[in-house]
Order: structure tokens, then sequence, then C-alpha cells
């Protein structure tokens, strides 16, 4: 395989500043970037947000765009529907789990999709996401559906 990741993902804002501290306070993300997209011009402010070892967000805030506003249910989106973020651990997971929840950002539903653990979350802006982490519980060559609830977060065995 030639590629090892995603880099970035460029995704549109109203408001940079809620955006930042979402992904700052839940995933404990640094922003290394902020300013106009080109020096000297102004009406779009980018950022770059590192929402892991090698993985940016590019969020575009561009005056009179109302983008950002439209929000569609899932599958019709347009070409990128959701995104998709590993936890480091599952710790990791259980922490901005928690944390997505105290927003209000998530419910407490966990999917068991076999080999992983699936948490969906949207931010202020209504982008849906997807928190993964490997399922430590997982049957090898078993894979769930969707909607399948994790037994370890319905307390059933």
């Amino acid at each position: 395989m030639l590629t090892d990741g995603i880099h970035h993902v460029a995704t549109l804002t109203a408001d940079t500043d809620r955006l930042h501290a979402f992904y700052r306070e839940v995933f404990e993300a640094e922003v290394v970037r902020d300013g106009p997209e080109v020096e000297g011009r102004g009406g779009v402010r980018l950022s770059v947000v590192r929402i892991g070892p090698a993985t940016e967000l590019n969020v575009f805030e561009i005056a009179g765009n109302t983008e950002a506003d439209r929000q569609t249910p899932i599958f019709g989106r347009g070409r990128l529907d959701h995104l998709g973020l590993r936890a480091a651990s599952l710790p990791a997971f259980e922490t901005i789990r928690d944390r997505l929840m105290a927003r209000g950002a998530a419910d407490s539903f966990v999917t068991d999709f076999g080999p992983v653990l699936s948490v969906f979350f949207r931010d202020p802006d209504g982008l849906e996401g997807e928190v993964c982490a490997d399922n430590p519980d997982a049957v090898p060559g078993v894979h769930h559906p969707p909607g399948t609830p994790a037994v370890r977060y319905t307390g059933g065995d």
C-alpha cells in the first residue's frame, strides 16, 4: 500500500472559534495555523486543526458562504458524508465518548461492528463524525451490522 492514512479533511464553518473550542475540548486537538488563507486578503479564514499525529482538519470560514448551514440526512450530504476518527486507545475512546455526551454531541449508544467499536457525533456545524476503536471483545472473523449495541456499554452479557 502506498498510503498510510488520511492527511486532512477540509470542512466549512460559519464559526471558526466555536469549532476550534469543540475539537480542543473533546479531542484535545491543536490549532497549528489560523489566519487569512492568503495574507493581505480578507474574506477567507483558514485554520489547520491537528486531530491526530498525522491527521488534520483544514477549516475554512468564508464570508458570505452559507454551505456550513446546510445539513441533510446520512448519505444525502454529497461526496463527503462523515468524518471517521480513530481513537488512540480504548480509554481514549471512552474519554472522547464521555466528552461528546456531556456536550450533547452524542448519545450513549456504542455500535459493535465486530472488530471495531464506534460512536457517532455531530460537531457544532452539524458535520457528522464517528470515533472508532479496536474492539477488545471482538471475535475474529465476526462482523456486525450498524445498530448492533456493544455489550460492554449496555451492561449486558
